[in-house]
Order: C-alpha cells, then structure tokens, then sequence
C-alpha cells in the first residue's frame, strides 16, 4: 500500500512539472516580424488634437441591463471642482470635448426672461426616449463655459434638433422644420459672454439608423443649413466663426450621400457614431476585443465616409463624434479595464489611416467607458493610451504593412514635436512576443525604392536611443483598472496630479520587443524620412 501512494506522488509530482515546462513553453514563444513604412508620403493628416471625448446629459436614472452606472456625471450635476477632473483635461492641452448625447434633443435652454422652472431630466418611460424634456440652466452654463476656458478645451456643443418638430403617427419620424429661436438663443447668449466654442453640432443619431425618431436627409440638410445661417449672423462681428457640425449618427450609405450632397455648402464637419464591439450584455465582449478581424470590419464604414465626401466634392472633413465601443453605456470591467485599450487604440490608429480629423471617446467620465472613473476621476487606462497618442502620434500618418503574427497591429505617424518618427504596436495575442525589426521605404513607388533596414551599422545617428513607452494590465489581469507603463503603476499622487509618462530608451539596434496582450509606444528620432520633413509636415 505504501509503495503504490509512493508511486502516486511520484507520477503527480511528474505531471506537475510536465504540465509546468509545457505552460512556461507557450509563454517563451517569441516570433520574429518584419514592420514595412513607407516613408516617402503620407496617407492621411489628422488635426493635431485628435483626441476627444463626449461629456453627456445622462443623470443617475439612466440605467442598463439592470445597472445604473451614470452616477452624477451629467452636465448639470457634474463635480467641476474636482483637482483630478481638472488636471486630467489640461494634460492634453487642448483636449476637444463633445457635449452632446441621446438627451441633447430634448434638452431646452434657459434665457434670462424664462418665468417656468428651469427643471432636470426625470425617468419617464412614456415621454419620448423615456426621459422628460431637461433644461439648462444659465447659470450652469456658466460654470462649464469657465470651467472650460480654465482647462484650455475646446467645445462643441450638440444643439436640440428635435424642437418644433411632431413625431408621426408610426412613431418613428420626426415631421417639420427646426424650431431654432431657443438655439440662438443660447448662441447669443453665449457670444454676449465671451464664450469660445470649436463647433456646434446639430442633433444626436436621428439619421434613420439611431435609437430614436428619424428626420429625412433632405429635412435635415434644410435644417443644417438654417443653422449655418444662424450661425454666421450671430457671429458676423467675430474674427473666429464657430464649425457646423452633423449628424452625429451611424453611418448608412443611401442616407449620408443625400444629405452631404444639400447641405454640403453649409457643413464644415461630417460626424458619425461607431459602436463596434457589441452591447454591454454582450457575453463575448472580450473575444470580439482581442480578435483582429472583428475589429476590421469597422474599416468599411470609414473607407465608404471617405469615398462618400470625395465624390460630393465638398470640403467637409469626418470626425468619429462618439465611440464607446461597447454601447449601452459600456460594461463594467470591460470597457473601464485594461482590454478595452485594444479595440480602442487600434480602432484610433485605424480611424486616423482613413483621413478622420477627431476621434470622440464616449466618454470622458460617465457610465461604464468612461476615460476617468465615474465616481473618483481617477484614470482608467485607456486615458493613459489615449494621452500617449496625443503626445507621440503626429498628424501625418504613414502606410505599413506588418510581416509577422496576424495578431500584431501596427500605425506609424510622423513624430509629434520632434525629429523622427512615432509608432503604436498593439499585441493581441495570449502567449507570444514578438521582436519587429524596421525597414523603411524613402523613394517613391515610381523609382527604385530604397530600403532603410534600421540598424546601428547604416544609421550615422546610432548613438540616439530611441524611446519606448510599453503597456500591460497589473498582475496579467486584462480587467484590471490599473495599467502599468515600463512595468511600473501610474497613479495620480495625492494632490490630484497626472503622473508623468518617462519612457525607457533602448539601442536603436535592439529589435522592438511587445510582449503578450500589451501595448507599445515608440519614439525614434533617428528615422528622417521625406514625409515628416518640416515643409512635409507643414503644407501637406
């Protein structure tokens, strides 16, 4: 009897270490990989404040699948005195910020001659998208618009395109022309305070494919271009006229072109909405994250836009307006943790190879994909990523073309503000590194081209370290709401600061490591190629 529990523990303790050395084995697989950029022009310019984020009207009764995760992030009720709220908008200086949502269209202003209560939005699942009609007060206007102005972001602010009109007997479509006496007189009131702000944008998914009434392309072309005119005469004194922005909805390829083509003349910026990993009770939000070619469907809808503005002939450029990637207000611990980074960042860096000018992240704070935590501000880690890209990733964006693991995803920009150029590698595999060596392209496609193969040996420049910034959740964890960068948590400290994001700088020589289900930023000066020339950079 002995001697077979002797057996046993022996066999078990083999197994043990067989099934150890076989896991250590999946986790050493490094694959080599070849990362082409073509750096003889670029594919697309981005505006150099590409980052934003929506700020919404949403109060604490908004609740999803049973979870109410809005808490007091709403405009009306928000903590604006908040240090960490602060400090996270001035870390981008400027941060764009969308105001705007769902509950914009059934929003109204106060003016100074309003006798009625200026009331907040209540629950009511009869009144039309089961919210009664909000209202703004002046005084709360006040206190954004300074806050704003504090923090150095620059606004747009998502007008009621709902007001004056009726909902038809299907219950669906929305009849009539804008009532727009209560936007000017906001506008007005707004310009008489000095109040700066980037854009205003007229309605919220209401282009036929939103969650709630539908307005024809032809009406709301007309309506468009009744603000335009509202617009240009309020500010007709001012040396700087606000942008004209629409719709604000999902794209549809029979509805867009119709409405591009009539109000093409008073439009400056075309914004669609993209919700592409799936809904917040979505059992395989994570799969859909990690897996390549989901996220390359979302590609069609940005090449269609782009092909849409180019056969119009108008001069409007295409903002992604909001993005939450998981709607329905997001899902805990999913769309506020760590893996949310890689639909994302990929999902930036792929919006920016289609000539997109802003990428809106729904949102800044509220609900569950929120950049900050709803309820301390703190970052989550996405802002980290979305900060990093507003600090490296310049606006002329190059082509590439990875030669490795399908799970690799590679962008390439010219550097931001310095020589050089700036990369973002995204690693959505489970178990493999992968080491990218570099080759470059400086000729055009017309000419013998001439390959860059980055080494210290045929760079002159060699002694310059290049700089890597590298992405993991804490403990392996990919819901944790905790990033690491260069292995070391970022946290803000106790007087409500952002941390610093010190890169670690590596021989030029060394192959690029990105290890596992991480992420990596990297800087190298040493690369000069044509398309990030500083007359390049200036006049394309």
């Amino acid at each position: 009897m002995a001697s077979s529990l002797c057996f046993l523990v022996l066999y078990f303790l083999l197994l043990s270490l067989y099934v150890t050395q076989i896991s250590r084995a999946e986790e050493d697989i490094v694959e080599e990989g070849i990362l082409y950029i073509d750096g003889f022009s670029s594919i697309a310019k981005i505006d150099e404040d590409f980052i934003c984020a929506t700020l919404d009207w949403w109060p604490p009764s908004k609740c999803d699948y049973g979870t109410c995760s809005w808490g007091n992030a709403s405009l009306l009720n928000l903590d604006l005195s908040n240090k960490v709220f602060f400090n996270a908008i001035r870390a981008f200086s400027p941060l764009t910020i969308r105001l705007g949502g769902t509950l914009q269209d059934r929003l109204i202003y106060q003016t100074k001659h309003d006798k009625q209560p200026c009331t907040p939005f209540l629950r009511d699942d009869t009144e039309l998208l089961k919210f009664t009609q909000g209202c703004l007060p002046l005084s709360r206007w006040d206190e954004l618009s300074e806050f704003f102005k504090k923090t150095g972001a620059k606004v747009t602010f998502g007008l009621n395109t709902l007001n004056g009109k009726k909902i038809a007997s299907d219950g669906r479509t929305a009849l009539g022309d804008w009532d727009s006496s209560n936007a000017a007189s906001l506008i007005r009131y707004t310009v008489s305070r000095n109040y700066t702000i980037h854009g205003w944008e007229l309605g919220n998914e209401l282009n036929g494919n939103g969650i709630g009434p539908a307005i024809s392309a032809d009406q709301y072309a007309y309506d468009v271009i009744a603000l335009h005119k509202l617009v240009q005469d309020i500010y007709k004194e001012k040396d700087v006229v606000p942008l004209i922005l629409a719709p604000g909805g999902i794209f549809d390829a029979i509805w867009f072109p119709k409405f591009i083509n009539k109000a093409s003349n008073s439009l400056q910026v075309v914004t669609h909405h993209i919700y592409s990993v799936g809904g917040g009770n979505d059992p395989n939000l994570v799969q859909k994250i990690l897996e390549p070619s989901h996220l390359d469907e979302e590609s069609k809808y940005l090449q269609n836009l782009q092909g849409v503005l180019r056969n119009s002939g108008t001069s409007a450029v295409a903002w992604v307006g909001e993005s939450g990637g998981v709607y329905n207000s997001g899902r805990n611990l999913v769309s506020n943790s760590f893996v949310s980074s890689f639909w994302y960042l990929d999902q930036i860096g792929m919006s920016a190879t289609f000539d997109t000018k802003k990428y809106c992240r729904q949102t800044l704070v509220g609900g569950n994909y929120g950049l900050l935590n709803t309820t301390n501000f703190h970052p989550n880690p996405d802002y980290y990523g979305a900060l990093l890209w507003h600090r490296l990733m310049g606006r002329n964006v190059l082509s590439t073309q990875f030669q490795g693991m399908k799970k690799l995803r590679s962008y390439a920009h010219c550097s931001k503000s310095s020589e050089g150029i700036a990369l973002m590698l995204i690693n959505m595999h489970g178990s493999t590194t992968v080491n990218i060596s570099l080759s470059v392209t400086l000729a055009n496609t017309n000419e013998s081209p001439m390959l860059l193969q980055v080494t210290n040996d045929q760079n002159p420049r060699h002694g310059i370290e290049r700089e890597e910034y590298h992405l993991t959740a804490k403990d392996g964890d990919l819901h944790s709401q905790t990033v690491l960068l260069n292995g070391k948590e970022r946290n803000v400290d106790h007087f409500g600061r952002i941390p610093l994001l010190k890169p670690i700088r590596v021989n030029p020589s060394d192959p690029i490591s990105i290890a596992p289900l991480s992420i990596v930023f990297v800087h190298i000066p040493t690369i000069q190629v044509p398309a990030c020339s500083m007359s390049t950079r200036e006049y394309m």
